[in-house]
């Protein structure tokens, strides 16, 4: 089995002591690609950086989270836009709203966002979208984008059957991470997974962030990492009721043709 971990915070300090031992255990775990996540201008430009210095494993994602949008200006524009002209930059991102913490305000949260979504638009890459407790906002704000854009992938999904079923109207991608392991926060998710078609859905850990919860032996510090992809991947197989070869080989495809890799 190939797989492809869409969400790796790999530019984190989590993994500053021992990030080649990191991307080394997950290729030995059969995972072919990993996809950084940029959170931030600076981070952004970590996470390429990582991209020229693994080529045959690291891709990344440029943007600014809407943790940091209060700090979204042209500076940050200007980075974006440079870091994204890199062959190892593959969609615009991590970006969106999250109305749940509003480290930022929600008036920055929604400008960064719109500006992000004018640059994908653009560019022509696909954008990676957060979204937390701020559904019915972030729709209204794809719904005027989403014909411009040449694909979206909302990640670590973990909202409702209709928030789903809104995002699938919108032709987006659904990003799956180890929240489906959680017997507590994650049984909705465990009943709506098979809603997703096969040909939107993709995986991801989202490390070191949501280490499964079923995941034995637990990690040292709590810490997740790519190399545990292949234990989400049978979560998804089982609660879609397929083999985990189906759901590698389908996931491994569609991250193949979003990212285009």
């Amino acid at each position: 089995m190939s797989l492809i971990d869409i969400g790796v915070n790999l530019t984190s300090d989590a993994f500053k002591a021992d990030r080649d031992a990191v991307i080394t255990r997950a290729r030995e775990a059969g995972l072919e690609a990993l996809i950084v996540t940029g959170t931030s201008a600076r981070e952004s430009e970590k996470a390429e950086a990582l991209t020229r210095e693994h080529t045959d494993t690291l891709y990344a994602t440029a943007g600014v989270h809407p943790h940091g949008a209060k700090g979204y200006g042209q500076d940050a524009a200007t980075t974006l836009r440079a870091l994204a002209q890199s062959p190892g930059v593959v969609a615009i991102g991590e970006t969106g709203l999250d109305f749940n913490r509003d480290f930022s305000p929600r008036p920055a949260q929604e400008t960064a966002f719109t500006r992000q979504l004018e640059l994908a638009a653009e560019l022509g890459l696909p954008v990676f979208i957060h979204q937390r407790d701020a559904h019915d906002r972030l729709r209204a704000i794809l719904a005027e984008y989403r014909d411009h854009l040449v694909d979206a992938v909302v990640h670590c999904f973990t909202d409702t059957r209709q928030a789903l079923w809104d995002y699938l109207d919108m032709d987006l991608h659904i990003g799956i991470t180890g929240w489906l392991c959680d017997e507590r926060r994650g049984r909705e998710l465990q009943e709506i997974v098979g809603d997703i078609p096969a040909e939107r859905l993709m995986i991801e850990t989202d490390a070191p962030y949501l280490v499964p919860r079923d995941l034995r032996p637990k990690p040292d510090k709590g810490r997740n990492e790519p190399a545990f992809l292949p234990h989400i991947a049978a979560a998804v197989a089982h609660h879609r009721g397929e083999s985990v070869e189906v759901v590698s080989a389908t996931t491994t495809a569609n991250a193949r043709r979003f990212f285009r890799l």
